[in-house]
């Protein structure tokens, strides 16, 4: 265990390390959960921390897969051409992704208003070669 985090039977201390709150220390509480399941002939009880595990991978290391709740972490805007395509398109339900922006002169809040932006890399090279590919 690092220096970030404590963990007592009862309780985890883990300290924040993102940019964001760095350094705080947040509570989890281990809570006690019992069935409520009547056609049990017992009471199952069992003690957990109320935590759902997460994964981490780059927008590269995702293309090709698809997931049930996807949040996009943009510390910088997309570097290469088709980035932003590929983080947006991995789940199936647009209301499933979530987009975090670190404000910045290419990404971030537009001033007085509730809309958000960032920069949609595209190599127009791209489109050169599909229309001289199409007039062969």
């Amino acid at each position: 265990m690092d220096k970030s985090s404590k963990r007592f039977d009862f309780i985890l201390y883990p300290q924040i390390v993102s940019e964001c709150n760095r350094g705080d220390v947040v509570i989890f509480p281990r809570i006690k959960l019992a069935t409520s399941n009547v056609n049990l002939p017992f009471v199952l009880n069992r003690r957990q921390f109320p935590l759902i595990p997460a994964y981490t991978m780059t927008i590269n290391k995702s293309q090709g897969q698809t997931f049930d709740h996807v949040g996009i972490y943009l510390n910088e805007s997309d570097f290469s051409h088709g980035q932003l395509y590929v983080a947006l398109s991995r789940s199936w339900i647009p209301n499933h992704v979530k987009i975090y922006t670190k404000t910045s002169e290419v990404q971030g809040k537009l001033l007085n208003k509730e809309k958000y932006f960032t920069r949609n890399v595209v190599y127009q090279k791209v489109f050169e070669i599909k229309k001289y590919l199409n007039n062969m």
